[in-house]
């Protein structure tokens, strides 16, 4: 049996050994980390809507939980390209210039906030379902 010091030392090289891609979620451990898939299934509820968190089956299948969640973050994604499309033509005549400067920029934000998000998810999505990223030199 491995001592005390021996499997402490084993786990941090395991840990240090973890590689993640750019655009990992900071929120979420890495694979193979203690209690990673907890935070990924933190992460992942925080992304949907509230009330995904009542149903037992998400917690229980982060994976199944992951889809979900890309389904509904690519939904977003999807309706702010719309909402910025059409923000100018919907708001010209209903608002000063500036106003609809601003809320470009605002969707423009908006935007780049949720691309992020749309990779974090996709991230998390593929490491639960067992792909592992390995390190260029």
């Amino acid at each position: 049996m491995a001592s005390l010091a021996d499997r402490r030392r084993a786990m941090q090289e395991r840990q240090s050994s973890i590689y993640v891609p750019p655009g990992w979620p900071e929120r979420v451990r890495p694979p193979g980390a203690p209690d990673w898939e907890l935070t990924a299934t933190e992460f992942l509820l925080d992304c949907c809507p509230a009330d995904y968190r009542r149903y037992p089956l998400l917690r229980r299948h982060p994976v199944v939980l992951a889809r979900f969640a890309a389904v509904f973050v690519d939904a977003q994604v999807q309706a702010s390209r719309e909402g910025l499309a059409g923000v100018r033509v919907s708001l010209t005549e209903q608002v000063p210039p500036e106003v609809v400067s601003d809320a470009v920029e605002v969707w423009s934000q908006q935007q780049a906030a949720l691309a992020r998000l749309h990779r974090e998810v996709g991230l998390v999505e593929e490491a639960l379902r067992g792909k592992n990223w390995v390190r260029r030199l």
